[in-house]
């Protein structure tokens, strides 16, 4: 139950709160579709993964598990992708810019400034560029508000990955827009 009375109790993490307040809500999807599905040369599963990282660092629960089962519905990997992000992606192929970006989201994830310069020329050397930089940062900014904002409003979140297999392909194909 979250802390606040939902108009539907019965959606699960920001859904019920995106739509408890639509004029808060609509810029919110709108900023989510175009940073994960919007143009970009970092594909929408890479993207996925960005985020389902960030909110798995930040233990959000139902955060990481949605993104991750949509990083799934992208990639056509399979439900396993969700535990696969909460170990780092040891079995996952996934290219080197990927993790360095990766690693680039998880110093914002810890705090902005602990990003380095190290760290963004090392990604630029593995073909990232500044877009991609960008992008990556933005992400991993926007989804630290956005764990936030579910767990400080204490919603609730299907336990089992399994649960998220149907709203992960939503995401990927139908998209954040709500409103």
């Amino acid at each position: 139950m979250a802390h606040i009375k939902l108009l539907n109790e019965e959606l699960p993490g920001i859904v019920g709160l995106l739509t408890y307040r639509p004029e808060t809500g609509k810029p919110l999807t709108e900023l989510a579709e175009v940073l994960l599905r919007g143009p970009s040369s970092l594909s929408s599963g890479e993207r996925e993964i960005i985020a389902a990282s960030v909110s798995y660092w930040n233990k959000c629960h139902f955060c990481h598990t949605s993104h991750a089962a949509a990083a799934a519905a992208h990639l056509k990997t399979g439900i396993g992708l969700i535990d696969e992000i909460k170990a780092g992606l040891p079995n996952t192929e996934v290219s080197e810019k990927l993790r360095s970006l990766l690693h680039i989201a998880h110093q914002v994830q810890r705090g902005g400034k602990e990003v380095t310069e190290e760290d963004v020329a090392h990604a630029r050397s593995l073909g990232a560029t500044d877009q991609e930089i960008h992008d990556t940062v933005l992400i991993a900014a926007a989804f630290c508000m956005f764990n936030r904002y579910v767990d400080g409003l204490g919603t609730w979140a299907p336990e089992h990955n399994e649960a998220y297999t149907e709203m992960g392909e939503r995401m990927a194909h139908k998209g954040y827009i709500r409103f």
